[in-house]
């Protein structure tokens, strides 16, 4: 299986060999730690091939652990898709599954344990406050007046905050750290605080919640984890993650390494504004085919194949990039190259008859089905007095190099015969062409042409009589051209937060575009959902769940031009 980690640009596994050869010989033990408060998208997918593929490639272990300490905002939905999308991408945890609320008592237990050593407190000022005399960047902070609190008073309010005595917001544990430090993560960050929520898994056993950046290193060191991967957004927090296991008197500590995220072109990845999308009624759920959640590139037809090779040629760097959405379909597409069937589809419609071909004949022509793999095998295309070509490839005066039908020229239509356009047929109310009328050439069949004519053009076709009527969704970029998000963590909450722009990202009023009058051969009559083929000259397309037995619906995973492939060859 090709991992990201296995090629060369991993300062991760240099820092691995490098611990090896310092006599740390631990066996490697990662893990992939989503909150589920949404459904994952591509930016995950680096996250989980790296922590997934480090294991694999050093024969250590990686875990999956659920970090579910925010109450509001968690569902068991999300922890079934996060597990359906990791074993899609061909990742296993085997018996390894956590929750962060597994260890709800001992990040408790481990709270008093940090008050009885003076190193925690209950601070009863509001949130708005603790801001206020955390200070800024240019000036440091100012000690919270409950700070020099007894043991046995902040022990007491700690039990009766657990109790169940306060409201939401009336006090916090706060670490005693260093309110001068230059790093505000240092300057007595909250540990935990009171929220009368129901837990999806713990019901409402608890109404006291311990924040992110306390419960993770707590959660790692109990996990046996030696490597915790994080992104670059939590490098200023690292120094809060040893600080905790520094209290605690942990040893054979896990060793935070971050990493930059994934930045892809013109497409958003933030689960805050996914589900904003979602919610809103801008798409038509968490698995719409424009959304870069994995159901949704899943739906749209990306395979974790492609997914995987895309995450191993990007590699893991240190500093913050932005990588080009061409190149993942790139990868789509040379994924897809190989595998893929091809048919033939018409997305718009435009009638040919060949009037010399015999009235209700209907002859079975036998076209290869991949022109790599003749092992596939071939199918039976029809072919008639009357066809339906593309829309595009007839022009009734053709610009210089159109090599395709116009008046008098003549092209051949894929696995059949040469054709030449005699006469163009006009509604005469809108002028609109209603129909072309060809004539074909018997001597020129496909695979026994002996005719010794030669063509520049070929083109794909179906037949009037037998074609497959079915829906053609052509996807674009959801937001508009150069809308990416720049989206760091708030240090108190842990939550998304915006940093680049205000308000919403614009979205693509063209995103989606719906095609019903599409014809296509027969042999996608027999077509599965999620089945993956190549529609000749026209792209790769996925059959979709929203197919009815009368109106196939078939989505197009990425058109067959390879910008960035061209792009590597200049």
């Amino acid at each position: 299986m090709s991992t990201e980690n296995s090629g060369t640009g991993n300062f991760i596994q240099t820092i691995i060999n490098e611990g090896r050869a310092q006599g740390d010989q631990r066996q490697i033990h990662t893990r992939f730690p989503p909150e589920p408060n949404g459904y994952l998208h591509i930016g995950h997918a680096k996250s989980i091939c790296l922590n997934f593929g480090l294991a694999i490639e050093n024969g250590g272990l990686c875990n999956l652990r659920f970090d579910d300490t925010n109450p509001t905002k968690e569902d068991t939905e999300y922890v079934d898709s996060i597990m359906e999308d990791i074993r899609w991408l061909g990742f296993d945890w085997e018996n390894r599954l956590f929750y962060a609320s597994d260890y709800f008592q001992t990040f408790y237990d481990f709270a008093e344990q940090l008050i009885q050593s003076g190193k925690a407190y209950i601070c009863s000022h509001s949130p708005m406050e603790i801001k206020a005399l955390r200070g800024t960047l240019k000036e440091p902070g100012r000690e919270c007046s409950h700070r020099d609190s007894s043991v046995e008073e902040n022990l007491s309010l700690f039990r009766r905050m657990k109790s169940g005595e306060f409201p939401d917001g009336r006090m916090v544990l706060r670490a005693k750290i260093d309110m001068a430090s230059p790093n505000l993560n240092l300057r007595d960050p909250v540990l935990y605080r009171i929220l009368h929520a129901s837990h999806h898994r713990t019901g409402d056993a608890w109404c006291i919640y311990p924040m992110y950046d306390y419960a993770h290193p707590i959660s790692d060191y109990l996990e046996g984890i030696t490597h915790s991967i994080c992104t670059l957004e939590f490098e200023d927090h690292r120094p809060l993650y040893d600080w905790v296991l520094d209290a605690l008197g942990f040893e054979n500590r896990p060793r935070q390494i971050e990493f930059a995220r994934l930045n892809l072109t013109n497409t958003l990845m933030s689960k805050r504004f996914l589900r904003a999308l979602v919610e809103e009624g801008k798409v038509s759920g968490w698995d719409d085919p424009r959304m870069s959640t994995l159901c949704g590139v899943r739906r749209l037809g990306y395979t974790p194949e492609a997914l995987r090779d895309f995450c191993e040629r990007i590699g893991v760097a240190k500093a913050n990039s932005l990588v080009d959405k061409a190149l993942l379909e790139h990868c789509v597409r040379e994924d897809l190259g190989g595998k893929a069937l091809r048919v033939m589809a018409v997305l718009k419609p435009i009638k040919v008859v060949l009037t010399n071909y015999p009235e209700n004949q209907t002859e079975y022509l036998e076209i290869e089905l991949h022109p790599d793999h003749p092992e596939a095998g071939c199918r039976k295309v029809p072919f008639t007095r009357e066809l339906f070509i593309e829309e595009d490839d007839f022009m009734e005066t053709p610009v210089k190099k159109f090599f395709r039908l116009a008046p008098g020229q003549e092209v051949r239509l894929k696995g059949a015969y040469i054709i030449c356009c005699n006469e163009v047929v006009k509604d005469p109310v809108s002028g609109m062409i209603t129909e072309l009328r060809c004539t074909y050439d018997p001597d020129t069949k496909s695979g026994s042409d002996h005719s010794g004519k030669k063509v520049k053009g070929t083109i794909h076709w179906v037949s009037a009589d037998h074609a497959l009527s079915i829906t053609a969704r052509l996807y674009e970029d959801l937001l508009q051209a150069q809308e990416e998000m720049a989206v760091t963590m708030d240090p108190e909450t842990g939550a998304e937060i915006e940093t680049e722009k205000e308000g919403k990202p614009a979205l693509n009023p063209n995103s989606l575009a719906e095609l019903t009058n599409c014809l296509a051969e027969p042999y996608l009559a027999e077509a599965k959902v999620g089945e993956r083929f190549q529609f000749l000259r026209l792209g790769y397309f996925i059959k979709d769940k929203d197919s009815t037995a009368e109106r196939p619906v078939f989505n197009r995973i990425v058109s067959l031009k390879d910008s960035w492939s061209k792009a590597e060859k200049k």
